[in-house]
């Protein structure tokens, strides 16, 4: 009995490492993209990075 109980084991290891495999792949799925990332990448990203002209960002 020791046998099947091995295998029911590695079995079950093998499908917990999958599924996180799969809620890691979704979490970064969701997190790209978010609002944190627009502004970092338009507002403050560094002026070689931006995608709007100069001109058009300085409005004092």
């Amino acid at each position: 009995m020791a046998e099947p109980a091995k295998n029911v084991a590695q079995q079950t290891e093998d499908r917990l490492e999958d599924l996180a495999e799969t809620v890691r792949e979704k979490f970064d799925r969701v997190t790209k993209g978010t609002y944190r990332d627009r502004v970092v990448g338009g507002r403050f990203a560094e002026p070689g990075d931006r995608s709007r002209p100069e001109k058009e960002q300085k409005q004092d």
